[in-house]
């Protein structure tokens, strides 16, 4: 039997982060790299006043990005 494995979590926004700031995820990865040492809502919210991501898409962003640490 196939299952259809569905994403679930952060990576479930990764799609529409890539089509609507046309960058792969890895380009935001490796911007997060440089701010890694800052509180989550930090990042979150160098990605959303530096780079004018929305707030979920930001989130979801960091959120991966640091259970992947």
């Amino acid at each position: 039997m196939a299952t259809d494995a569905k994403v679930k979590g952060p990576a479930s926004y990764f799609p529409s982060i890539e089509k609507t700031y046309g960058q792969p995820v890895a380009h935001w990865f490796k911007l997060l790299d440089a701010v890694q040492d800052r509180k989550h809502i930090e990042q979150v919210d160098f990605l959303k006043t530096t780079h004018g991501i929305g707030h979920g898409h930001a989130n979801a962003l960091v959120a991966y990005h640091k259970a992947q640490r």
